[in-house]
């Protein structure tokens, strides 16, 4: 910790697994119900919550940071309790402006097949979660009111697809309702051109909350227009399919997907603000047109 007491970040990581090994606290490790102390969460949220951000003490006046991270062994048995207690306890400290220190519970699980194919961030949309999740939920009502109810639409669409992928591998896509087809399209959407992201980019290394926003609102539009356009002509003689939406909407489903490379440093905020809301309105414009 010499580091961060010089007022530089610190990082530390804990092959948690051995450490227990060493204290001769895991007895079978091949068995998740006997061997391990009740204590486990308790001790493992002691050693979580040394992480943070301080101000060091003396002159001159220094701040420095503490990662911790604990590596879960085991290739991913996430039904024993050595993996599954870190992602209870972890806390990660956070700050915003006119709000205060805060400790915040996240679960991030891993996924190693999106590892193996570059995905970054890899991690599972589904499993990982914030247990303060609504903490922020009175910024994000006062600066952007819109990306609370966003977030849940995100969630449900990916869930969704979720949903859908067994009956996919059984019988293809072919099977499934149009409304399922458009779940299953703007879910790849949402994780390939929105989730993903390439640090080593100057639009992508870093994304500020108005182009969030502005990315989520578009995609969404896209998802409820879609639904729209097929539920209202199911029963007419024009019926509308996802077919149909893809052929006629070609250059609205890249213009989608391109919204990420959208330079905040090059472009500014109020020319990517004003770009995202022209393509929402010619996205607009051309649903009227398809059902017309």
């Amino acid at each position: 910790m010499a580091d961060g007491d010089s007022g530089y970040p610190a990082y530390l990581g804990a092959r948690l697994a051995s450490f227990y090994e060493r204290a001769g606290r895991v007895k079978c490790l091949g068995n998740p119900n006997s061997g391990y102390p009740a204590y486990l969460g308790a001790r493992l949220a002691s050693f979580y919550e040394r992480a943070g951000r301080v101000k060091c003490l003396g002159n001159p006046s220094r701040e420095c940071s503490v990662s911790l991270v604990g590596a879960a062994e085991y290739a991913f048995s996430f039904w024993l309790p050595l993996p599954v207690c870190p992602l209870q306890v972890v806390i990660y400290v956070i700050r915003l402006p006119q709000l205060p220190w805060e400790l915040s519970k996240y679960s991030l699980v891993l996924i190693k097949k999106l590892a193996q194919r570059k995905y970054f961030p890899s991690i599972n949309w589904l499993i990982s979660h914030s247990k303060n999740e609504g903490a922020l939920d009175d910024f994000y009502d006062k600066n952007y009111a819109e990306f609370v109810p966003l977030r849940t639409k995100v969630k449900e669409i990916l869930q969704e697809e979720e949903d859908l992928a067994e009956i996919v591998q059984l019988d293809g896509k072919g099977s499934l309702a149009e409304t399922g087809k458009i779940t299953l399209e703007v879910a790849k959407l949402i994780k390939d051109d929105f989730l993903q992201q390439n640090g080593y980019t100057q639009y992508d290394r870093y994304c500020p909350f108005y182009k969030t926003v502005g990315m989520l609102q578009n995609m969404i539009a896209f998802y409820d227009m879609a639904r729209h356009a097929v539920e209202t002509t199911a029963q007419s003689e024009n019926k509308i399919t996802w077919a149909i939406i893809r052929e006629n909407m070609n250059d609205i489903m890249y213009q989608l997907s391109s919204m990420k490379f959208k330079d905040p440093v090059k472009d500014g905020e109020a020319k990517i603000k004003a770009d995202f809301s022209e393509f929402y309105e010619n996205m607009q414009q051309s649903f009227r047109n398809l059902e017309d």
